[in-house]
């Protein structure tokens, strides 16, 4: 198995101008007009794999474009499901409030990966999404998208990955939180940071994180001096350099040998 494996990674179309819906007075509609088959995401993103004739279809539905400033929720556990959202720029981290009032994070999601999907059970938001710096995402209608799945192979074939992704998501983080000591926890988030920004055409090995240490140890499963001394222990390996939320990763093969030897 290998690191991108052992964690949780959790486009566009043609636009519309519509009324803004999002309790947010910040959040707003682009008016710019655009299609997934022209969009720098969509190797990534809900077009990754189609024909050409599905990827017009696609091209033909119409998605709101909306922007969610940083610290904004898109959507808050309890409310209704209508849209899966694609991002197209900037980060977010989707959570849930334990019964304790405690906030476990469950995912960053960052552009070209979907959100959402967690209403489909029973038809709200099981958590939360919140912007970790300004960002925009597309609103794509799941109603629309399961009326064409409906009547084309291409698109069923498509809305049964995203369903697959989600699940390969669950297992990872299992996996993560149930098999690994502090240090290989970090080590398979970040090498899987380094991985997802890597496709996206970043430096694999320099980033800024968007994410604070609470939220990635809530995340990891970890207490925040946990998350702080394993930071320090990987900067005193020669593996990281860190600088508050700046890290640099100096030796990547040796920070994959402290995953590859619980993992393999």
């Amino acid at each position: 198995m290998t690191s991108s494996a052992a964690v949780p990674a959790s486009f566009t179309s043609t636009m519309r101008v519509i009324p803004v819906t999002s309790r947010n007075p910040n959040s707003t509609i682009s008016p710019m007009r655009t299609n997934c088959s022209a969009c720098h995401l969509r190797d990534l993103c809900l077009p990754c794999g189609m024909e050409n004739a599905d990827m017009a279809t696609l091209d033909a539905m119409a998605f709101s474009r909306r922007r969610v400033l940083m610290g904004e929720a898109l959507y808050s556990a309890g409310e209704r499901f209508h849209n899966i959202y694609a991002v197209r720029s900037g980060t977010f981290k989707s959570s849930l409030v334990l019964a304790d009032g405690r906030e476990q994070v469950s995912g960053f999601h960052m552009a070209g990966e979907l959100m959402g999907m967690d209403g489909l059970a029973q038809g709200t938001h099981a958590s939360s999404a919140t912007a970790l710096e300004d960002t925009e995402v597309c609103a794509i209608p799941y109603t629309h998208l399961i009326e064409l799945s409906a009547a084309n192979p291409g698109m069923q074939h498509i809305v049964g990955r995203l369903m697959s992704r989600e699940i390969v998501r669950e297992h990872s983080l299992m996996l993560l939180l149930g098999s690994m000591n502090a240090e290989e926890r970090l080590a398979a988030f970040l090498l899987n940071l380094s991985q997802r920004l890597k496709a996206r055409g970043y430096s694999p090995s320099e980033f800024h994180l968007r994410m604070s240490r609470a939220e990635i140890g809530s995340f990891l499963g970890m207490k925040l001096e946990t998350v702080s001394r394993t930071f320090s222990a990987f900067q005193q390996q020669g593996l990281l350099e860190v600088d508050k939320k700046r890290v640099r990763i100096t030796d990547l093969e040796g920070l994959q040998r402290a995953l590859d030897v619980r993992v393999h």
